[in-house]
């Protein structure tokens, strides 16, 4: 039963998570996302077929990236930085809402639990500065240009092997990313629980 749960509060927030960054970028000046039908809630337009199977099989998923088109914003560095922050940032804000409201929610505890743990997690996970992930975005338009050029060199060459050894390397019998963002979500929980 908590598997389902697990399952169902992962597909909200990523589906949440992944309209925040088609809105942000819709209300930015780019149609792309609308053009691509992702300014919508259905989990069906942002769910990943395979990291929708590897959510289900493995309990770690993913969503579809949104599109965007950096040529239709107006200050593309601010407004790419904006949008990567959308997703994280409303993960955190429904985590925050869930738990203010949790009281007056006609549902268990454990569900609440669940349902805010997922959205947090997806949040702080999602901001590791390592591509694909949004927080590699964030930092690489934080950066001055040339060392945002450089970084973007060295994360296509590195990016996609660094996320596969911190997801899959065993380390003290958890993963290293797990032993990175562990101490961040718990205590964020504790703030809301």
């Amino acid at each position: 039963m908590l598997t389902i749960i697990s399952i169902i509060s992962l597909i909200i927030a990523i589906t949440i998570h992944e309209f925040s960054h088609a809105l942000m970028a819709d209300q930015l000046g780019d149609p792309t996302p609308r053009s691509q039908d992702r300014l919508t809630l259905n989990p069906l337009k942002h769910l990943d077929p395979l990291g929708t199977l590897m959510l289900i099989f493995a309990k770690f998923g993913w969503g579809k990236p949104v599109p965007i088109d950096p040529y239709n914003l107006k200050n593309p560095r601010r407004d790419e930085l904006l949008i990567a922050m959308a997703g994280p940032a409303s993960n955190i804000l429904l985590a925050i809402l869930v738990s203010i409201f949790k009281n007056f929610l006609p549902i268990s505890y454990a569900i609440t639990y669940v349902f805010i743990a997922t959205n947090i997690s997806l949040a702080i996970f999602n901001l590791l500065p390592i591509p694909p992930l949004d927080g590699s975005k964030i930092f690489l338009n934080l950066l001055p240009i040339e060392k945002s050029i450089e970084w973007q060199q060295a994360f296509q060459q590195y990016g996609n092997f660094i996320l596969i050894i911190l997801l899959f390397l065993p380390f003290q019998g958890s993963s290293l990313i797990n032993l990175i963002i562990s101490p961040i979500i718990q205590l964020i929980l504790k703030i809301l629980l």
